[in-house]
């Protein structure tokens, strides 16, 4: 069973298409004062919505900026994609962001990770796409180097640098999440949850690995208030939340800022 005695935290997930980067930098700092928990980008190279060819920012660099910018929140990609970097180098890529964020303290750096699935973006830059399969072969032998690199690096990561992992296929994604996860992160409506909830917790026996720490992570664009109650009651306590520029109008956000204070008891 998934983690339930943590509070409710709030991701937005601001998406690095169409927009100047001086407005992202600014929806930033809006986010990280209103009060949001979390802070994600994505790992693509060209716009996934509207116009193909508009304009889009990388993600690493983007990170490394937010690290230094912010004060608070944590952060990462929704998700990294595992094809694009040597898996040493992305470890090493993450130990170093996680420095910069720290600011005197613990880093703040979440990796999220992924097998990646945007066939322009391998096309376009040259990676071999393969199949669904051999990406997610790739990223659970990526997985192993990248938390062995993380125990020879000098120095070592400020803290333990917890894992996001999407995706919901049983045989293979689901497994990788109990294998390495902190956090699991999924569309499955909340009927669903248990189920792959279930598949989890099995594969965290075969494994060795005890999964009960698990915290789910779930989005909430075209959902409401009583979709969110239900995901909520099947054990979801990350709620992620695409948003878009250029303008960044933060309404909705103070709306799911209202509802997770409602959550976790504050008034």
């Amino acid at each position: 069973m998934p983690l339930l005695d943590v509070p409710v935290r709030l991701g937005i997930q601001v998406r690095p298409q169409h927009s100047p980067y001086t407005a992202i930098r600014d929806a930033v700092f809006r986010l990280e004062d209103l009060g949001v928990d979390v802070l994600f980008n994505w790992d693509h190279f060209f716009p996934l919505t509207g116009d193909p060819d508009g304009l889009h920012f990388e993600s690493w660099t983007m990170l490394a900026a937010w690290a230094e910018q912010t004060e608070r929140v944590e952060f990462g990609a929704l998700v990294n994609c595992n094809s694009y970097r040597n898996p040493d180098l992305q470890a090493d890529m993450a130990r170093t962001i996680d420095h910069i964020s720290a600011h005197g303290g613990e880093g703040r750096f979440i990796f999220g990770t992924g097998s990646g699935w945007f066939e322009r973006d391998y096309d376009e830059y040259g990676y071999e796409f393969g199949t669904a399969g051999q990406r997610l072969d790739a990223l659970a032998s990526a997985l192993d180097r990248i938390e062995g690199r993380w125990d020879l690096l000098n120095p070592p990561p400020t803290r333990r640098i917890p894992i996001l992992i999407g995706g919901k296929g049983e045989q293979k994604t689901l497994r990788i999440v109990a294998k390495h996860g902190d956090y699991w992160h999924s569309f499955v409506t909340a009927e669903g949850l248990p189920h792959k909830l279930s598949v989890i917790e099995k594969w965290g026996e075969k494994d060795g690995r005890d999964t009960s720490g698990l915290i789910v992570s779930n989005e909430l664009a075209k959902r409401d208030e009583a979709d969110a109650d239900a995901l909520f009651d099947a054990g979801v306590r990350l709620f992620t939340l695409g948003f878009d520029g250029p303008e960044f109008d933060t309404e909705v956000v103070r709306r799911w800022l209202r509802w997770r204070d409602a959550k976790n008891g504050v008034s």
